[in-house]
């Protein structure tokens, strides 16, 4: 049973609070594992992450065997069903037209002192994308981290994915060729973080990383941090759902559950301005909880850290959907559109009842990497941005300099930094003389 709160209860803002504290998180001692296990990897390369993979995943291997070769992939491949195939293919086309768009523009000009300033953008050279494996494998993932890297220019986009046991998910094959992987390793955990972040006899090292996993692999993800560029530290997903009463409430309680079935620390919230209402949702969710096939996961989620509040009117709604800060906005209101210039904080925005979140996580076409656990308040779901560097550009000419630099001098001396203001100095006075 989840939570029912309302506004107008004394008692709200403390169980509202309490709500948005709640630890969703397991937080199990991992990070001395996992610093062991990056500087095994460091010190041994491939015999240290072939003898962690033959431990973790049950999966012999040599080393020419970590990298997935072109025959393999095509032999998975070819298993996919047509069907599968033309929806990875649509949804791969739909992402890539989205991502395209958000590419930026050099820019340089001249300004009033004569100077040429601007600045440029360039890929990074090479990206990691890590891949959760097994039975939790996600070929929508590849697709919705390795196309924006492709878009961006990444000229070497390599993937890791474990295959306990050697099950291999052929959709994520397919996935990755799709979108233009370069390179497949079937390694996973922290030890595939830490090869692709420093290295190996066999894994060449990458810039920056991606992908969403585990708590070890969360770990590792923070500990490589500064060698190489991260997204994000990812949480259990969240939906958080307005809704004004006109939206069937079995297609609410459907897109709760959505997020709820992804794990046991999910969370999914409806806030609606009726109590009638907002019981007719949960009952329908306790009925879609006896077929659903992950509704052992669902129904934990649903009953440790589900809500559904009641507030006054819809500006209350937005007020307390940007405290929350929602992974998944989905407004389902006569006016979406207004409601959204008010919920100023969301990983993503679902706009009117005929957009469910799941559409978004396949082929809406925006990114369904996004920032969890209340970080939607600061940062951004993944894009071709995070692909992308950024490098400004400066030229002066002597007249420019001659304008300026007087002012480059007077600053470093208020900051004791003598050689920076005699390299303008000495170019000041040859002009003078």
């Amino acid at each position: 049973m989840p939570q029912f709160l309302d506004t107008r209860d004394d008692a709200f803002d403390a169980a509202f609070t309490a709500l948005l504290c709640a630890k969703r998180e397991d937080s199990p001692d991992v990070d001395a594992v996992v610093a062991g296990i990056i500087a095994d990897v460091r010190t041994r390369g491939d015999a240290a992450v072939l003898e962690l993979t033959a431990k973790f995943d049950r999966l012999q291997l040599t080393a020419e065997g970590l990298r997935f070769t072109e025959d393999e992939i095509a032999a998975h491949c070819a298993q996919v069903p047509d069907a599968e195939r033309q929806a990875l293919e649509i949804a791969a086309e739909r992402i890539r037209a989205y991502h395209v768009r958000q590419m930026p523009q050099d820019a340089e000009w001249t300004d009033p002192d004569g100077a040429t300033l601007g600045w440029r953008w360039g890929a990074v050279s090479a990206a990691g994308l890590y891949v959760p494996g097994g039975l939790a494998s996600y070929p929508s993932s590849v697709l919705m981290n390795a196309i924006p890297a492709k878009v961006a220019g990444v000229a070497r986009l390599a993937i890791c994915v474990p295959t306990p046991g050697g099950v291999v998910n052929p959709l994520v094959l397919l996935a990755a060729r799709i979108a233009g992987v370069d390179e497949i390793y079937r390694i996973g955990g922290a030890q595939a973080i830490a090869a692709l972040a420093y290295g190996t006899e066999s894994i060449a090292p990458v810039d920056k990383i991606t992908g969403p996993g585990n708590a070890f692999v969360a770990a590792a993800k923070r500990r490589v941090f500064g060698k190489v560029g991260i997204d994000m530290i990812a949480g259990p997903s969240e939906i958080l759902v307005i809704a004004d009463g006109e939206t069937d409430p079995d297609w609410i309680a459907l897109d709760l559950m959505s997020q709820a079935e992804h794990d046991e620390n999910a969370q999914a919230l409806l806030i609606c301005t009726d109590a009638d209402y907002g019981r007719a949702v949960a009952a329908a969710v306790d009925k879609r909880l006896e077929t659903l096939e992950r509704r052992a996961i669902a129904s934990v989620s649903w009953r440790d850290f589900g809500a559904v509040i009641t507030v006054r009117d819809l500006d209350e709604a937005a007020a307390l959907s940007n405290r929350i800060a929602p992974e998944h906005l989905e407004l389902c209101v006569s006016d979406p559109e207004a409601l959204a210039a008010k919920c100023i904080h969301a990983g993503a925005i679902f706009l009117g009842q005929w957009t469910p979140e799941a559409i978004g996580d396949y082929v809406g076409g925006p990114n369904h990497v996004l920032p969890t656990a209340r970080s939607a308040r600061f940062s951004s779901g993944l894009s071709v941005m995070d692909f992308l560097k950024r490098t400004t550009l400066a030229r002066m000419t002597p007249e420019a300099l001659r304008a300026i630099g007087p002012a480059a001098e007077v600053l470093a001396r208020s900051e004791s930094l003598e050689a920076h203001g005699l390299s303008v100095t000495a170019r000041l006075d040859k002009l003078n003389r």
